[in-house]
């Protein structure tokens, strides 16, 4: 049942919706990562890069809300369960316990790298069936590849 109609035709419904169910489980879990490495990172570069993951969190979460009200406007429902998130998301798992900086550092340019590959994809998948929906990843790629190249930045 959708409450919503969309403009857009069957398939390219499900192209797009598929592209944003993906784009918002990744946006979650990466928001749930660098939450949980910032809760747990310890060493010289504490501070920095404590601070460093809070502005991830923010994006990441500014973001997923985008998603899923895009979602939401064209008549696909999002999805952000704990156990779709667990069972879709293209980030690794997190170690238990404290984490030392540049293993955290080493998580994030990781788990950013994952992610930014499978929106590059989205990006590509939703060109010609909704510009719309493909504007709103680009934006929140450069976004994502920004914090990227800062946590490369780091690792060095």
């Amino acid at each position: 049942m959708s409450v919503v109609k969309s403009p857009l035709s069957e398939t390219d419904l499900k192209t797009v919706g598929d592209a944003l169910r993906g784009a918002l489980v990744d946006l979650v879990d990466l928001s749930l990562v660098a939450k949980q490495v910032h809760w747990n990172v310890v060493g010289p570069r504490f501070r920095s890069i404590h601070l460093q993951l809070d502005e991830v969190v923010a994006t990441a979460r500014t973001h997923s809300d985008t998603v899923a009200e895009r979602a939401s406007a064209i008549g696909v429902t999002p999805d952000g369960r704990a156990q779709t998130v667990a069972a879709q998301s293209a980030i690794g798992a997190v170690p238990e316990g404290w984490i030392k900086d540049v293993d955290a550092v080493r998580t994030l340019v990781d788990a950013l790298g994952a992610v930014v590959g499978r929106m590059r994809e989205r990006i590509v998948a939703t060109a010609d069936p909704d510009p719309v929906t493909q504007d709103v990843l680009i934006g929140l790629t450069a976004d994502l590849e920004k914090h990227a190249w800062m946590f490369q930045a780091e690792s060095t």
